[in-house]
């Protein structure tokens, strides 16, 4: 299986951050030109995007649109987007602005009537949040934990022509104490939708064990590249095909 890394850009008021467990009073700015930063890592080596509207994914619309069409003009290599998609004519305005792929989460939930319309109407292009603690989904920029499993959410759109699975870890994300491997695997083995992980990278070692697995199909890597804790070089050469 192929095997993705992805850097991430989390925008909160315009700037780069990273959050702590998905908190925004726990945000540690890391840059106030997103745009810079897209560069910065496409010069890198990466091949992909990953960037979330934090704000979005709270309000529910999106906040950060100036940065991510910033962004968008900054680079060449694709992108995806997530946060505050709640609806297909944000889903439309963000496709046709250039984004590649768009993430949906809370809507995932709540709404999987919408991530099915998505899928037929952009098919390869709707990718599904599924961020969990404890292993039950969390929605509404994570404010909200629901009684929903996350294999539940995951064996629910099998057949919808999703293009991948995002699985966030929150009680990892930010905190540096690696990806959970188990979960992410147990999620890959009730889908054959390709599923990325997500939240606690801390160096190379957690890429390079979920590129073992041979189940999980990407990494998203935050704070550990923007702390320096893992190079664009170490992270790339934990890629596969």
């Amino acid at each position: 299986m192929a095997f993705t890394v992805y850097p991430a850009i989390d925008l909160k008021d315009g700037a780069c951050v990273r959050l702590r467990q998905g908190a925004m009073d726990q945000a540690t700015v890391y840059g106030t030109d997103p745009a810079a930063q897209a560069r910065a890592w496409q010069d890198a080596g990466f091949a992909w995007l990953h960037v979330v509207d934090l704000n979005g994914a709270f309000a529910g619309r999106a906040v950060n649109a100036d940065a991510v069409r910033a962004i968008l003009a900054a680079v060449t290599i694709p992108v995806q987007l997530g946060g505050g998609l709640r609806d297909l004519d944000a889903i439309a305005a963000a496709l046709d602005a250039g984004i590649r792929r768009v993430i949906l989460g809370s809507a995932a939930v709540k709404n999987p009537a919408l991530v099915e319309q998505a899928c037929r109407a952009y098919p390869g292009r709707i990718v599904v949040g599924i961020d969990a603690r404890d292993g039950m989904v969390a929605t509404e920029g994570w404010a909200d934990i629901s009684a929903t499993p996350a294999e539940a959410v995951a064996a629910r759109f099998a057949a919808a022509g999703v293009a991948a699975i995002i699985y966030t870890d929150i009680g990892r994300d930010g905190m540096l104490t690696g990806l959970n491997i188990e979960q992410t695997v147990a999620l890959a083995r009730v889908t054959d939708i390709p599923v990325i992980a997500s939240g606690g990278v801390g160096g190379a070692a957690d890429i390079e064990a979920a590129a073992a697995t041979g189940r999980i199909a990407g990494a998203i890597v935050g704070r550990a590249l923007y702390d320096g804790r893992v190079t664009p070089a170490e992270a790339l050469a934990c890629q596969i095909g």
